[in-house]
């Protein structure tokens, strides 16, 4: 008899990908299992090539109309990797047995006003999965998951940029205070002694060119070109990724690569630092540990709140340079 579990977790591209232990381990430990996986529309891509998801579905109509279409397919478990007030709904009305993961909101609402830390220091990752426990399931050790599917590809022209040993710099960040100033990520990268590729949205290729033109030939700029899927294989073929915290981080730990990660309003106490498992890969993080005003926020804002940005202005680019120069 199939055991049918659905899987919720709505957002955003790190945050899926940093729920795939639990998939996988789900899967492997009750290979019987029927797992479904509920998401946006907008992240589906990142989850249909999973070979331990059954069915990916998506929130394509109301909430309400989704949840009755999910409640004809009869689910045994709910396993809410999101835990907030829609899933909440989704629950109540498939009313079937349910495990959440904390999200120490409380915690880190005392961190971010009052500069108290109550956090548990356990990573993301071990808090989904001890929403596995009732199942008797277990932490494999191995790290998140990324799969490409087979018929992405990489064009001739960078094919023959990764072809040589490079350094893959994610330059974006979906809020402003996650990510370094441009001039300082030029200072960086016109002292990496190595090739360089930069990666980021459509909404980072404007700052990619200027970093590139200011910053030498040894650097180039995909930010823009390539689809999510592509900077996958770019960042799996890297040396090493520099990286602020951002989904690509996480992509780039799901392929076990050595990570530089940039630190500013958000801190490495929340949880979310690359996720290697039981692998030892090198690691540094830089981040700017003698402010008050660390961490502003959970999330991120458009624009620093103190207007001086020193989480980002302060850091220590030469010492950057000096770690990725000496990998």
């Amino acid at each position: 008899m199939h055991t049918k579990i659905l899987i919720l977790r709505f957002s955003s591209i790190g945050d899926i990908v940093l729920t795939t232990p639990v998939v996988r381990c789900l899967k492997l430990q009750y290979p019987n299992a029927e797992i479904h996986y509920l998401t946006k529309p907008a992240f589906e891509n990142i989850l249909v090539n999973n070979p331990y998801i059954t069915k990916v579905h998506v929130l394509d109509k109301t909430l309400l109309k989704k949840t009755i279409e999910l409640k004809h397919l009869g689910f045994d478990y709910i396993i809410d990797l999101h835990n907030n007030l829609r899933t909440r709904i989704i629950k109540s009305i498939l009313d079937v047995p349910s495990f959440s993961f904390d999200k120490q909101n409380t915690e880190k609402a005392q961190l971010v006003n009052f500069k108290i830390n109550t956090l548990s220091q356990v990573h993301i990752v071990d808090r989904y999965l001890d929403t596995l426990k009732s199942f008797g399931v277990t932490n494999d050790g191995q790290g998140l998951d990324y799969f490409v599917p087979d018929d992405v590809t990489l064009s001739d022209e960078v094919k023959q940029l990764t072809s040589s040993p490079y350094i893959a710099i994610a330059i974006g960040a979906q809020h402003s205070t996650k990510r370094i100033p441009t001039q300082r990520l030029i200072e960086v990268c016109k002292n990496i002694n190595t090739n360089i590729i930069l990666l980021g949205g459509k909404e980072d290729e404007q700052t990619g060119n200027e970093i590139a033109k200011q910053s030498g030939s040894h650097v180039v700029n995909l930010s823009g070109k390539l689809s999510l899927h592509q900077s996958a294989l770019v960042v799996k073929l890297a040396q090493k990724v520099i990286t602020h915290d951002t989904g690509l981080m996480h992509i780039a730990a799901a392929f076990k690569k050595p990570i530089i990660s940039i630190w500013g309003n958000t801190v490495p106490e929340f949880g979310m630092t690359p996720y290697y498992g039981n692998y030892n890969i090198n690691q540094q993080l830089f981040e700017v540990n003698s402010l008050s005003c660390r961490p502003c926020s959970k999330i991120g804002f458009n624009a620093c709140p103190k207007k001086h940005f020193n989480c980002m202005n302060l850091q220590d680019t030469k010492g950057l340079v000096a770690v990725v120069n000496r990998l």
